[in-house]
């Protein structure tokens, strides 16, 4: 039986991933209507913050970078730090961090979820993953997980604070991804792509490297994305790459097939230049896909975010966390939502975690246990 704390702290949840959708759909709206009535830009760009601003079939990117202190034994921050936060609420980086939802442990406690994907990349640190299905996992350092919430899942996402000697840092990307109506209420699945399996392109000569997400770079494919997503048809010309450079550092990518939504995310660095135009740091930059793309970093080393799909070209209504055609097809999901909790809740807690061992793993709802294993 959950306590009244545990309770408190899910309708805290709800409520604030609602409150985050309304914001979330007027951004994005406001990213998307620049789109149209200017037509495809040669380039445009936007400044990074929290919620960086996405291009339709993507719906949503957040950018975590939190600098924990040092870990208790209850793999959270020490209890003087929650002075003067919001908590439940907390999304002001105070002293450097953010507590979200999470009342012991940094994150975001059992949530629900229809309609989409998200895909997580851990750079720094490590995320618990539990859910409905039974499913849970610890990734970081590099992993990725993709989850397709389909028809309905609940899940948790917390942050433990594995070092208890030394400071823990979080650095992570969220990407949502939407699903169009065909697959919105397919089975929930998920799966790890862990760092080690990752393509990675190193072009030596050009001072530049690649992992690759999704789609393909110089030959090189991503791996499998779940069954049902959207990027799972090439034709869909879905790409997710991340871009390192070291000074003089120069990519080029080509034109896509057809026109599509780019993105580029310029996170990390001073400037670069992009097809000619030199772009100052933490910017998005929304460019035509119809184009040949080359950036080159003559200011020094450098890092961009790479997303690019084709539109699914169908309405989008969303509420919080639910993501789907109609305002019929929400209020049916609450009901459905009422009704079955979407699977229930098997875990002991809300704000699930998995030991203190430093360990990756991942627990599948058939209940294969899967590690990464060394390259």
């Amino acid at each position: 039986m959950p306590s009244r704390r545990q309770v408190l702290g899910f309708l805290a949840v709800v409520t604030g991933l609602a409150f985050f959708g309304t914001y979330l759909k007027f951004f994005r709206r406001s990213v998307n209507a620049l789109s149209a009535a200017e037509g495809a830009p040669v380039m445009k760009l936007y400044p990074l913050d929290f919620q960086w601003p996405v291009q339709e079939p993507f719906i949503f990117f957040a950018y975590h970078h939190d600098r924990y202190p040092k870990g208790t034994h209850a793999l959270g921050p020490d209890h003087h730090d929650f002075y003067a936060r919001n908590m439940g609420q907390d999304f002001e980086p105070l002293n450097g961090f953010r507590m979200y939802h999470g009342m012991e442990v940094p994150g975001f406690p059992v949530h629900p979820h229809r309609g989409f994907e998200t895909i997580t990349i851990v750079r720094k640190g490590y995320v618990d993953h539990s859910d409905s299905m039974g499913a849970a996992g610890r990734y970081g350092e590099g992993d990725v997980q993709w989850m397709t919430a389909g028809s309905g899942v609940q899940h948790s996402e917390m942050f433990p604070l594995l070092k208890q000697t030394e400071p823990n840092t979080l650095e992570l990307f969220q990407i949502w991804l939407n699903l169009p109506k065909k697959s919105k209420t397919v089975k929930p699945h998920f799966t790890m792509f862990w760092s080690e399996k990752i393509p990675k392109s190193t072009i030596e000569a050009d001072r530049v490297s690649v992992n690759i997400i999704a789609g393909d770079f110089e030959g090189q494919r991503a791996l499998n994305p779940p069954p049902d997503s959207w990027a799972a048809d090439p034709a869909n010309e879905v790409a997710i790459l991340i871009l390192t450079f070291d000074k003089d550092g120069k990519v080029k990518i080509p034109k896509s097939k057809s026109e599509v939504n780019r993105m580029l995310y310029f996170f990390e660095g001073e400037s670069v230049v992009i097809n000619g135009k030199t772009v100052p740091g933490k910017h998005a930059v929304q460019i035509s896909s119809l184009e040949d793309l080359e950036i080159t970093s003559p200011s020094g080393a450098a890092e961009i975010l790479l997303l690019q799909a084709k539109p699914i070209g169908e309405p989008v209504f969303q509420h919080g966390p639910f993501v789907m055609n109609t305002r019929e097809d929400i209020v049916q999901t609450i009901q459905d939502y009422q009704r079955t909790q979407f699977g229930g809740w098997p875990w002991k807690e809300h704000e699930m975690t998995h030991g203190p061992q430093i360990e990756r793993f991942a627990k599948y709802p058939d209940g294969r246990i899967e590690k990464p294993v060394k390259a």
